[in-house]
């Protein structure tokens, strides 16, 4: 007995040591975005600190450059991680040339009849799930009846994330007999935060006092506007501390927000970025890592992320959470309840949305 107790530390010991090597390939956003990337890279961290893997990570500048970063990329690592949907056709046209590297998409899904390869791990997430939640909060909080949505591209996710909004602000209608209308735009890409800006600027402009991003870099445009129209309204520097913006606001008894997306982005303006719509990327790129150190647990396919599996859901609102009366959160938290159980269906395509509906819910308080 002990000598198998001795075998098996010795055999763990040899198994540690063979570090896996792991590459992030980015998407044109890349590293510093404050969002969906840079979510990413901090699972790739995680699988350094806690499975000693050698982690690096190479930027796209274009998305010309996927197919060559992808390449390189598994030419000198156990495991890649492709990150976004537009490098959806790379990925499926590299991985099947590397059978021994084991790649991990994130975002990516593969289209209808496409079969994935055996060394290719999927993850994609219920955007419209931690969305609606943000939708419902939203509608809850806006003051002039009117809310914002800046999206990055019109892809398969954050399309998503559009229609979850619109679904919370939907079901909020619903159920308190409101009105609330969301204005709706797309940047047209990721990187690009000055487009952000004047988009959400525009929207404050029409009405707007919540605005939800979408849009990766281009979001924190989003995020500055909030700030910049929202320290004005109130009268005070943009570099105020928290307590001067929570004082303005009460004081007011009104404000301006922005929404983030995909990481916790709340402290980027805090009492301005009223909470965000977080997805697990980093959770995903840490699992796909982690099951990747052996062909028998490597997680092949497609792997979906919701409520259910602690993928999606909001931020923990470390610097607006006293700003929004406790009968919301637990109104969402017994919506979340439903979603989890399958009561609730949320919209996540225009066709879904537009049988969306929830007035039946009767709350148990």
């Amino acid at each position: 007995m002990k000598k198998l107790t001795v075998l098996a530390l010795v055999l763990t010991l040899i198994v540690s040591s063979f570090a896996l090597k792991a590459i992030m390939v980015t998407d044109t956003g890349g590293l510093g975005d404050k969002s969906f990337n840079d979510g990413t890279w901090e699972g790739l961290l995680q699988a350094e600190e806690e499975l000693n893997a050698e982690v690096d990570y190479i930027i796209s500048k274009e998305q010309t450059d996927y197919v060559g970063n992808l390449t390189n990329a598994a030419q000198d690592a156990d495991v890649v991680v492709a990150v976004g949907f537009l490098m959806a056709d790379a990925l499926f046209n590299v991985a099947p040339q590397f059978p021994d590297t084991r790649f991990i998409g994130i975002d990516i899904s593969p289209s209808e009849g496409q079969t994935v390869p055996s060394n290719l791990a999927l993850y994609i997430f219920k955007e419209e799930q931690t969305s609606f939640l943000a939708g419902y909060l939203a509608a809850s909080m806006t003051q002039t009846g009117t809310l914002g949505y800046v999206g990055g591209i019109r892809i398969p996710p954050v399309l998503r994330l559009e229609i979850g909004f619109r679904s919370g602000v939907k079901a909020y209608n619903q159920l308190h007999n409101t009105n609330i209308n969301v204005l709706t735009g797309y940047v047209g890409g990721f990187g690009e935060p000055a487009k952000g800006k004047q988009m959400a600027m525009s929207q404050y402009q029409q009405g707007a006092d919540i605005i939800f991003h979408a849009a990766g870099a281009s979001g924190n445009g989003v995020i500055d506007a909030s700030r910049e129209i929202g320290s004005d309204y109130y009268g005070i520097s943009p570099n105020a501390d928290l307590k001067t913006v929570i004082d303005a606001y009460y004081a007011k008894g009104t404000g301006y927000f922005s929404i983030g997306v995909d990481s916790d982005q709340d402290y980027l303006a805090p009492g301005y970025v009223l909470t965000s719509a977080m997805k697990r990327v980093d959770q995903a790129a840490f699992l796909g890592i982690r099951s990747a150190r052996s062909a028998r647990a490597f997680q092949s396919g497609l792997n979906v992320l919701g409520f259910n599996q602690d993928g999606v859901g909001l931020s923990p609102m470390k610097y607006t959470k006293g700003m929004v009366p406790s009968s919301v959160f637990a109104e969402i938290a017994y919506l979340r309840t439903l979603v989890e159980s399958g009561e609730i269906v949320i919209a996540d395509t225009d066709e879904t949305f537009g049988s969306f509906d929830v007035s039946n819910v009767e709350f148990p308080f």
